[in-house]
C-alpha cells in the first residue's frame, strides 16, 4: 500500500519547522537531508536526524493509505510554508515520488526509499524525570553563548558539562560551558529528588544538542528527560528527541572559580556598563576586541583603539575602594555576559592587574561568569 494522507498546513508546517536545523546540516549521507514520513496511530510520524541529534514527532492527519518514505526536508517545508491552502494532500506514486496538492497548486516531488534512513535510537522507557521547561531554558540561556566553536582544538569545549548536586538538602541541576577564555556556570534548584538520575562521571552535551534542547523546550510547559550512558532523551506526549553525548574531560572549573578571591569588588550598574561597552567596541580591532579597563576609586575608564580608525574613551561611575587596576579584556565577552544577566547592579571581583574577572549578582541567582584577561 502507498502513503496517502491529508494534513493541516499549520500542523505540518510546525512539525517540519522543528526538523529544519537537524536535517539541513551538510553531511556525507544524502538521506540525512530528508525527513522520514510514516503513517500510524491516526496521523503522521516525522523523523529527522544528523546522527548526533534525532527528533521524532507526531502530526495528526487523515490517513487514506498507509506507507512510509523520505522526502527532502527543506523542499517539503518550503512547499508547505508557501501554500495558500489550509490542508495539504500527499499521495505516493511510483519509485518514491509523491504528488502534493495544496488548494489549486500541484507539485511532484522526488523522495527516497526509507530503507536507507538510519534507525531512530532505541532508549529505555524508565528513569524519566519530569521538569518544567523553563528550568532548562534558564540554564541554557545563561551558558550557551560561551560554548567553544566547532573549530576548537579541545573538542570537549564544544560541549556543555551537565551535573547534578545536592547541598543542604536542596537538589541542583547545573550547566557549565567554556571556550578556554571564559567560563559560564548556571545552576537551578529543583524540587525533584535526583538520586536516581544516572549521569556519567563527565556528562558532555554537544553544542548542536544544546541548541536543539533549547528549541525543544520552547513552547512546551513540561518535558520528561532521561540520561543513559551514551545519550540523553527528551520527550513529551507528541515528540521524542535523542542527543548523543560526547566523551572526554572538561576543565576543573571549581578550581578556576575558587582562585578568584571574593574580596576586591567593583559594583557597577549593568545597563549603563553594557551601553558603554557597545560604544567602546566600535573602535576595537576586529579579531580580539581588546579594551582597557582602568579601575579607580569611584570610577572606571574604558578605552579602545584601532590602528586604522582611531580611539574611544568612556567613563562609568562605580562603587570601589581598592587599589587602582588597569586590565585588558575582550570587550565582546563582557557584552555577551551582561546581556544574559538580569540584575540592576553587577558585582565584579578582580584580584590584581593580571587576574580574571568574576561577575555575579544577587538577582541572577545561580549564575557565575569568569572572563580571562588579555595583555595590553
Amino acid at each position: 500500500m502507498a502513503l496517502h494522507c491529508t494534513v493541516s498546513k499549520n500542523d505540518f508546517q510546525d512539525g517540519l519547522n522543528s526538523l529544519q536545523n537537524i536535517t539541513n546540516k551538510k553531511g556525507t549521507l544524502a538521506i540525512l537531508s530528508n525527513v522520514l514520513i510514516e503513517t500510524g496511530n491516526g496521523g503522521l510520524t516525522l523523523t529527522g536526524t544528523d546522527l548526533e541529534v534525532g527528533l521524532r514527532l507526531f502530526v495528526p492527519a487523515e490517513i487514506h493509505g498507509d506507507g512510509s518514505l523520505t522526502l527532502p526536508s527543506k523542499k517539503i517545508f518550503e512547499i508547505v510554508r508557501e501554500s495558500g491552502s489550509e490542508t495539504i494532500s500527499i499521495e505516493e506514486t511510483d519509485n518514491s515520488w509523491v504528488n502534493i496538492k495544496a488548494g489549486l497548486s500541484t507539485y511532484n516531488l522526488a523522495g527516497m526509499p526509507n530503507d536507507e534512513f538510519p534507525e531512530f535510537p532505541a532508549y529505555e522507557d524508565e528513569n524519566f524525570f519530569s521538569f518544567q521547561s523553563y528550568i532548562f531554558l534558564e540554564l541554557i540561556e545563561k551558558i550557551i553563548y560561551s560554548i567553544a566553536n566547532e573549530q576548537e582544538n579541545i573538542y570537549s569545549l564544544t560541549s556543555v558539562l551537565f551535573e547534578k548536586e545536592k547541598r543542604d538538602n536542596t537538589n541542583y541541576l547545573k550547566m557549565i560551558s567554556s571556550d578556554g577564555h571564559r567560563l559560564s556556570i548556571m545552576e537551578k534548584d529543583v524540587s525533584i529528588d535526583l538520586e536516581n538520575m544516572q549521569l556519567n562521571d563527565v556528562t558532555l552535551i554537544p553544542k548542536k544538542g544544546i541548541q536543539e534542547w533549547k528549541k525543544f523546550c520552547e513552547g512546551r510547559d513540561t518535558i520528561e528527560i532521561s540520561f543513559e550512558e551514551k545519550q540523553v532523551v527528551l520527550r513529551d506526549n507528541k515528540a521524542v528527541m535523542v542527543i548523543r553525548l560526547k566523551s572526554g574531560e572538561f576543565p576543573q572549573y571549581s578550581a578556576i572559580v575558587n582562585a578568584v578571591e571574593l574580596t576586591n569588588c567593583v559594583k557597577i550598574n549593568r545597563i549603563p556598563f553594557l551601553d558603554s561597552l557597545k560604544r567602546i567596541n566600535l573602535f576595537t580591532e576586529d579579531i580580539f576586541h581588546t579594551i582597557s579597563l582602568q579601575i579607580e576609586q569611584g570610577k572606571m575608564i574604558l578605552s579602545s583603539q584601532n590602528a586604522d580608525l582611531g580611539n574611544a574613551k568612556d567613563e562609568q561611575a562605580i562603587i570601589y575602594n581598592g587599589e587602582s587596576l588597569t586590565l585588558g579584556f575582550n570587550c565582546r565577552y563582557f557584552i555577551e555576559t551582561l546581556q544574559v544577566m538580569e540584575c540592576e547592579t553587577v558585582e565584579a571581583y578582580i584580584n590584581s592587574n593580571a587576574s580574571p574577572c568574576l561577575m555575579k549578582s544577587e538577582e541572577d541567582k545561580g549564575f557565575i561568569s569568569i572572563i580571562m584577561p588579555m595583555q595590553l
